[in-house]
């Protein structure tokens, strides 16, 4: 783990859930965490939040990420406050299928719709492409800049395809697929960024309560940020370009 005193985290719809416990977890390892969230309000309640559980600055940030120029905004206020960002973390997503996965699984592939598809697409992967292209250059100040992916198990193909596996019978095609994309843009971002210090990943958290999990997932929410905050604060021989669960490796 690299020492996180004096990085700056930012961390997209951060203003509850995984995206709050990623930020609690950075913060209270001395990270300043940036909170990205659509409403600022909620944002501000937020940072009370960590500031009374011991995290010594966090900061709110009003962030809709399919804004590009919302994107411009955050790289105009990293640049002038600390020229810098050590730490993105595309946390914002959406699940829009309509979908109930009961005992027998279900298939929404036959059923969505182009805008379902269009939607989801444009919030988990187009504007996470977009921000972090946005973002890069400030990333590149960094020392030892880190890229995290919220991505989830629902994007293996691996997986998808084995029979045998828990999520075979589990197919919200818009969700899924948008992840499986993320996936890819993560193993190309590390290439592109091979002969730097730079290390991008995706993190599986693990099927969690949250307002997406619902309340009949196994982890509790705060177990939810560990694979992020493990991602963000890799050392310098950590591993990139990969694909994790709480440290373990998962198949594309």
């Amino acid at each position: 783990m690299t020492d996180t005193r004096s990085k700056v985290a930012l961390i997209t719809g951060a203003n509850k859930g995984l995206g709050l416990e990623s930020a609690r977890g950075l913060g209270k390892l001395g990270a300043t965490v940036i909170i990205g969230c659509r409403d600022l309000a909620k944002g501000e309640g937020a940072v009370k939040a960590l500031l009374a559980d011991g995290v010594a600055d966090a900061r709110a940030f009003r962030l809709e990420v399919t804004s590009t120029k919302d994107h411009q905004r955050a790289a105009d206020y990293l640049q002038s406050e600390f020229g810098k960002l050590d730490i993105l973390i595309n946390n914002a997503g959406v699940m829009l299928d309509e979908i109930d996965f009961g005992p027998g699984g279900a298939n929404s592939t036959v059923t969505v719709s182009s805008k379902v598809l269009r939607d989801t697409f444009d919030t988990n992967f187009f504007d996470v492409v977009a921000l972090t292209q946005t973002l890069l250059p400030l990333i590149k100040q960094s020392p030892a800049g880190r890229i995290v992916n919220l991505s989830s198990i629902l994007g293996s193909l691996t997986l998808h395809a084995d029979k045998t596996s828990d999520i075979y019978n589990m197919k919200g095609f818009a969700y899924d697929a948008s992840k499986t994309a993320l996936n890819a843009f993560t193993v190309h971002l590390a290439h592109a960024l091979r002969d730097t210090k730079i290390k991008v990943n995706s993190a599986h958290p693990g099927w969690v309560k949250t307002d997406m999990g619902g309340p009949n997932a196994p982890m509790d929410l705060a177990d939810g940020g560990k694979t992020s905050v493990q991602l963000a604060t890799l050392p310098d021989d950590g591993p990139t370009g990969g694909f994790f669960h709480m440290g373990q490796p998962l198949p594309w």
